[in-house]
């Protein structure tokens, strides 16, 4: 009965990450209006009937996928964190990039469908706003222990937020052109300075 059971856990779990995976791609490159539960589906292989026994309602699958995110988000900045060099130069500079990458990534670009979606549906709104800042909270711990370490410096939370701020504003530029050139200048020049900041 147990081992019956596993693979059909297994094939339940594979259709639901391919149905999360889905979403993403399809918020990132279609919009919001595009991506609802039939379309999702369908773009996962999944008939509609299967897609909608893990996810009834769109609400429930954008929830379920904003929470992945944020589980992955958490999970390789963690990892990311264990790994940081005690010099301070390449230390900051691997900060900052996973900080913009944070915000230059297919999930970004996801996120922000789901977001302006929000932004005028007061019922979608009310789910996305505690997962949102979920997502800030994360984001500004991980980047205040990479910048900061040993928790000493009282400048460390400023930064942090600026650092996501100036992250979040280059990922907005990239959603309409290619914006690698600018933003690796701006990131350069603004890794010297939070360098300087810090020591």
């Amino acid at each position: 009965m147990t081992t019956a059971r596993q693979p059909q856990q297994e094939r339940s779990r594979a259709t639901r990450e391919r149905l999360l995976d889905a979403t993403v791609e399809m918020l990132a490159g279609q919009g919001w209006s595009a991506t609802t539960v039939a379309a999702v589906a369908e773009a996962a292989g999944v008939s509609r009937g299967a897609a909608q026994h893990h996810f009834p309602t769109r609400e429930a699958l954008i929830t379920a996928v904003m929470e992945e995110m944020f589980e992955s988000m958490t999970g390789d900045a963690s990892r990311v964190v264990g790994a940081l060099p005690d010099d301070l130069d390449a230390r900051v500079r691997i900060v900052v990039d996973k900080a913009v990458s944070i915000y230059t990534g297919t999930e970004f670009k996801a996120a922000l469908q789901v977001w302006a979606a929000a932004a005028s549906d007061p019922a979608l709104r009310e789910v996305i706003l505690p997962l949102e800042a979920k997502l800030a909270r994360a984001a500004h711990k991980f980047t205040v222990t990479g910048l900061d370490p040993t928790g000493e410096n009282p400048e460390a939370h400023r930064l942090a937020q600026v650092t996501l701020d100036l992250a979040r504003g280059l990922g907005l530029a990239d959603t309409l052109s290619d914006d690698s050139r600018r933003r690796s200048q701006v990131v350069a020049t603004w890794v010297e300075q939070l360098v300087a900041a810090l020591r």
